[in-house]
């Protein structure tokens, strides 16, 4: 039961592709999107609802709340566990996420660097002084590949970054594992391979049926009720993090929609380019018929 990953940028038709080998292959499904971790974080992330699932079981959506920071350590112990209970009953686990750092955690070998709190302490302090743009410009003079795959509004990874950085003395990259060798359980690793002439459209599409669905009121009802607010991990989503600036002010509701889309093809040209330096991904046309396709390469395998 060699697992199989489905990975690629964001809105490429991972999930569809999960859904279907899943159907083809006695399969079920671990998530690999951080952001579908969250409970209630359902129209702007995408996640499949129940009918869509088709009565595939899904592992690793809903299990954190809105108020709880990510944990890619955290994640990674609960997910192996899951890929081994399926395996163990005879099924075949299709990882299916977009989430970079996480799709890594999961099918490498990843032991996470230690953390001083001292160190932590002092690079948060400096966070407050200077604000998250100018705390990520110095980590791109300190180490280009972590701030390339680094958002520039995340605070939180930049001052890990940093600490790793200075806890190690090598960039913050030298200690993810290397993807020369074979990845865990020799998981079978599928690309969805985009061009934007191809994705952007979808993008535009996906973001507009979004609002259309309800996705201010749902960003509005998890502020309310779950505590979601715009400093934590889950606030600083691609889409809550500009709806909640509008709610807050801080942002004109006329740019909404547009912000999201730029944020989104953003996170695509980093997605594409991690995803392309892993020699062990075989890559299948997007626009194509992908189940045929990866159907072609587990029996190839």
């Amino acid at each position: 039961m060699r697992p199989i990953a489905v990975v690629g940028p964001t809105a490429s038709g991972k999930s569809g592709l999960g859904v279907g080998l899943a159907h083809q292959l006695g399969g079920e499904i671990v998530n690999v999107d951080s952001m579908q971790l969250y409970k209630g974080m359902d129209i702007g992330t995408a996640k499949l609802t129940e009918e869509e699932r088709e009565g595939i079981p899904h592992y690793q959506l809903d299990v954190w709340e809105v108020t709880e920071t990510a944990s890619v350590a955290r994640y990674q112990q609960d997910a192996i566990a899951d890929v081994e209970q399926i395996i163990a009953r005879g099924k075949r686990p299709i990882l299916v996420g977009g989430s970079m750092l996480y799709v890594q955690a999961l099918v490498d070998d990843w032991q996470f660097p230690p953390t001083d709190p001292s160190v932590r302490a002092r690079w948060e302090a400096k966070l407050e002084e200077i604000g998250v743009g100018a705390l990520h410009d110095l980590l791109a003079q300190k180490d280009p590949e972590a701030a390339r795959i680094i958002e520039d509004q995340d605070p939180r990874r930049t001052v890990r970054a940093l600490e790793v950085i200075e806890l190690t003395g090598k960039p913050y990259q030298a200690s993810q594992p290397p993807i020369d060798q074979p990845p865990r359980w020799n998981t079978l690793i599928l690309g969805l391979a985009t061009t934007p002439e191809w994705l952007n459209p979808r993008i535009e599409t996906r973001t507009n049926k979004m609002f259309d669905q309800g996705f201010v009121a749902e960003v509005e009802r998890l502020r309310e009720e779950d505590g979601l607010v715009a400093h934590s991990t889950a606030g600083r989503a691609i889409g809550y993090a500009q709806v909640l600036a509008a709610q807050e002010g801080h942002l004109p509701w006329d740019e909404v929609v547009d912000r999201t889309i730029t944020g989104t093809r953003r996170y695509v040209r980093r997605q594409r380019s991690w995803f392309k330096r892993d020699p062990r991904t075989v890559w299948l046309n997007a626009g194509g018929d992908t189940l045929s396709a990866a159907l072609k390469c587990v029996e190839a395998s």
